[in-house]
């Protein structure tokens, strides 16, 4: 099972970026919407509502006529689909035996009767309370997600990995770093507190948790995270926002640059874009005349001296 299946990829799942559940059969038991709650799903043992045990996902009741139940995504922004994650973590006599996936294209908040769906997923086999990740892909930009389980039960989460698809003009000042735009994590040396992901998320970091954080680092050297930028271009304003992040900010940062088709494994060479700047707690630090003449950027390495958490990284640039 590859659950590195996410690598490179945004969920665009994410209620962070507009997407929300619009539809279901039935969620009797648990609420629709919490099949794409960005936190991990968990168990409370002895809890219970109205409806009997409280779980942390979507789940339909026992079903006792024919046919099966169904859950619409609609994403909060078109996007290119490259991989599946069906999550049934904590159910195990009540999960479905198995589960198809379905995509389509419509304008509609819910599509009609008529909306063409593909086939994105067939039906397969799921087990009790584990992850199945699935390599898929979509020739167009979806915006609805269509999840099939038979007969009925229960789905921890559903994550859509993917890239917003967004056409870009040349010489519009956008920012380039954002998961909205289509830009994308590439890697990092280091995301045991907060994933690379939050930096390019939309917003601002709801807390600590919603941002990048790396370990404390005991030994030489600093951390480290590339992102590919939504289009190549010229940057003209950076922002490095270290908002919640009081005793754990880094102490400094820069910034470094490469275009279309650079190799990220010779990264630590990428020329400079931003030369090492202090940075301070729970703050959003802009910098514009500090940033150097450079050619257009397909990437930036974020550079944090020592360690640390950001909470997000704008790139305000033109397409170029």
């Amino acid at each position: 099972m590859d659950l590195n299946i996410a690598k490179g990829w945004i969920n665009l799942a994410d209620p962070r970026l507009g997407s929300e559940i619009v539809h279901a059969t039935d969620d009797f038991f648990a609420a629709k919407e919490r099949l794409i709650d960005p936190a991990e799903p968990v168990f409370v043992p002895g809890k219970y509502d109205e409806h009997g045990k409280w779980m942390d996902g979507w789940e339909s009741r026992r079903r006792r006529v024919p046919g099966h139940d169904h859950c619409i995504v609609r994403l909060g922004k078109p996007g290119f689909v490259h991989g599946i994650e069906i999550d049934t973590r904590n159910f195990t006599g009540n999960y479905p035996p198995e589960a198809s996936i379905e995509w389509c294209v419509s304008d509609a908040r819910i599509p009609p009767d008529g909306a063409v769906w593909e086939m994105l997923v067939p039906k397969t086999p799921l087990k009790g309370d584990s992850r199945l990740p699935l390599s898929v892909s979509t020739n167009r930009p979806a915006t609805h997600l269509r999840l099939n389980i038979f007969p009925d039960g229960g789905v921890a989460r559903l994550r859509v990995w993917g890239q917003v698809a967004r056409d870009l003009k040349p010489g519009e000042l956008v920012d380039l770093a954002a998961q909205e735009n289509g830009a994308l994590p590439v890697s990092c040396n280091d995301e045991h507190f907060g994933k690379l992901a939050n930096l390019l998320a939309p917003g601002k970091a709801k807390n600590m948790g919603d941002g990048w954080e790396t370990r404390r680092r005991r030994e030489p050297g600093h951390d480290w995270a590339i992102v590919a930028l939504a289009k190549p271009g010229t940057i003209e304003k950076l922002i490095i926002d270290t908002s919640h992040f009081k005793g754990n900010y880094p102490d400094r940062c820069f910034i470094q640059g490469a275009p279309l088709g650079a190799s990220t494994d010779q990264a630590e060479s990428w020329p400079t874009i931003l030369p090492e700047q202090k940075l301070s707690a729970d703050s959003k630090h802009v910098f514009a005349g500090e940033i150097l003449p450079h050619k257009p950027v397909a990437f930036l390495r974020l550079n944090i001296i020592p360690d640390g958490g950001v909470a997000r990284l704008r790139a305000l640039g033109r397409v170029g």
